[in-house]
């Protein structure tokens, strides 16, 4: 199996409001950054939105280093919570519904595919490639603010 690496970053002005989300996929030599947003909808769903894009990119299962300042995201998955709200009909165990079950859906089902490997990045810090996501999110939320 190829081993890619994906950074991802999700962005919002008010929470809700405009949103966006930036990726970038590398594999070798080659590197390929996507983005996107929405004019009303949360931080957290633009943090899984980039990640099932840039999963979704990919044509071949395939070994994703993945890289998130998202706690939400990493910790979920990391955790096993997603899979655990997931075998509760979409509640967490403290009994609420948990939030984007459509999203976690599709993500749990890209990680059934690929062999997804979790790093956390701190967000606003010194890596280029998280720094670069949460310019194409900004840029993408500030598209839609206008």
């Amino acid at each position: 199996m190829k081993t890619v690496t994906l950074y991802t970053d999700g962005a919002c002005s008010g929470n809700p409001g405009p949103g966006g989300w930036g990726a970038i996929l590398m594999f070798g030599e080659h590197r390929k950054e996507l983005s996107g947003g929405e004019r009303r909808t949360t931080n957290n769903r633009m943090e899984l939105t980039a990640v099932i894009r840039g999963l979704e990119e990919l044509k071949e299962p395939c070994i994703v280093e993945l890289y998130s300042d998202s706690k939400y995201v990493i910790d979920a998955l990391e955790k096993g919570w997603a899979k655990g709200w997931k075998a509760r009909g979409w509640v967490k165990s403290d009994k609420k519904p948990a939030l984007n079950p459509d999203l976690w859906e599709r993500l749990l089902d890209l990680c059934g595919v690929h062999t997804v490997k979790l790093h956390w990045v701190k967000g606003h810090a010194d890596n280029p490639y998280n720094n670069r996501c949460d310019e194409l999110a900004v840029s993408e939320w500030q598209k839609l603010k206008a």
